[in-house]
């Protein structure tokens, strides 16, 4: 028997196709999507005749020519004959390098910062008040100037390490700082995968070795949440995570003959070990306290969105105010923390083009700038550039994303 709600029944019809809502959104998407893809097509269109006009074609084969210029910091082997892709690699590199970092060190300042801006310490809630107030309303272009200026300024070049009396030393005879850079101890390998020569390769079976550490310390502390929960009682991790993490990869690199390759003054500049760049110090810090600033932020609005009756329940229950805050506090806090967090990821990926400013070698200086002006290129690089920031920034989004569903309220 049909009710008033039933549908009618009937042959489909072409007219249903805007007279009925079961059809009409989807013809509607449909239509959009239709002219979205004639307007791309004559724009691309109207772009092919014009270069053509111009003598001009879209071309990537300039990724294979010589590049012939030098890069100061580099991840890879990278010299001046190599191939223009080889550049960008480089830049893509670095790019990633100042990023990591930078995402890392902000979110340590982050959450510090907002933690004691709430802090019931009058002069310690003011100063951190001013660190906010101070580092996000000045353009980070202008932080990466300072920064950089006071660093070639202030620190002592590598002259001065030198002579029976020096002016400067070095620290612990192992770190040295200059106004060139920061030189730090680098580890070789002895053995391995082709000893010092096939290092590439060892690096790689450590990452690996963490990877699996990571996951094997994941499975520790899942089993332990079972336990608890089914018993009341949750067994001791500590010990056996701090294994899990440390024992396999000391192993590995005691087998690898890891050794350390200590800085020396040989000449007019050290050599030896590693060499953190003086651009990239100042691009690093600068990203780091401006963003810093903005995280703070976010970190004290998601700590006031927790209840107050949070904190009275927990300190009812005998809990010191570091538990409380650690335990209680931020683990609820992250699930208003994360959203806003992913954007400051995106904008320090983003501001890491400003690298340009004091000669680090990032993807937009190497491809978007020495290489798009020596080939003539500019349509190629700036496309290449645009993919790459793309790409990088829906990574970003995809795992923040990802990360922020694991944290939210499960309802059930």
């Amino acid at each position: 028997m049909s009710t008033l709600s039933d549908p009618p029944k009937g042959s489909f019809q072409l007219s249903m196709l805007l007279n009925d809502s079961r059809y009409r959104s989807m013809t509607l998407q449909a239509i959009a999507a239709i002219l979205l893809a004639l307007a791309l097509a004559y724009l691309y269109s109207n772009l092919m005749v014009n270069l053509r006009e111009q003598g001009l074609d879209i071309s990537f084969a300039f990724l294979t020519n010589p590049a012939g210029y030098d890069i100061n910091q580099t991840l890879v082997d990278y010299n001046s004959q190599s191939s223009n892709l080889r550049a960008a690699l480089v830049g893509i590199l670095n790019t990633l390098l100042v990023a990591f970092l930078a995402c890392i060190t902000a979110t340590i300042l982050g959450v510090i910062a907002g933690v004691l801006r709430l802090s019931n310490n009058w002069l310690v809630s003011k100063l951190m008040s001013f660190y906010v107030e101070i580092f996000r309303n000045i353009p980070v272009l202008i932080w990466i100037i300072i920064i950089f200026t006071i660093m070639t300024a202030l620190m002592p070049s590598p002259r001065a390490f030198k002579g029976d009396e020096p002016a400067a030393s070095m620290l612990m005879d192992l770190f040295a700082f200059t106004n060139r850079g920061v030189y730090i101890p680098g580890p070789q390998f002895t053995r391995g995968f082709g000893g010092a020569e096939g290092s590439g390769l060892n690096f790689l079976l450590v990452i690996a070795v963490l990877v699996g550490s990571f996951f094997g310390a994941r499975y520790f502390t899942k089993r332990a949440n079972a336990i608890q929960e089914a018993t009341g009682v949750r067994p001791n991790t500590l010990w056996t995570n701090l294994a899990v993490w440390f024992v396999p990869v000391i192993v590995l690199c005691l087998a690898l003959g890891l050794t350390w390759d200590i800085p020396e003054l040989k000449g007019f500049n050290f050599k030896g070990g590693i060499k953190i760049g003086g651009p990239l110090i100042a691009l690093w810090f600068a990203l780091s306290i401006y963003t810093g600033a903005f995280i703070a932020e976010n970190v004290r609005a998601g700590i006031m969105a927790v209840s107050k009756g949070q904190t009275e329940a927990a300190a009812a229950l005998g809990i010191r105010p570091r538990g409380i805050m650690s335990l209680v506090v931020l683990p609820q806090a992250l699930r208003v923390i994360i959203p806003p967090l992913i954007s400051q990821y995106l904008n320090i990926t983003k501001n890491s083009s400003l690298a340009i400013a004091v000669g680090y070698a990032d993807i937009t200086a190497t491809l978007g700038g020495i290489t798009l002006n020596q080939t003539g290129r500019a349509i190629e690089c700036v496309l290449l550039l645009m993919l790459f920031y793309l790409v990088i920034s829906l990574l970003i989004s995809a795992f923040m994303n990802v990360y922020n569903n694991a944290m939210k309220l499960k309802e059930r």
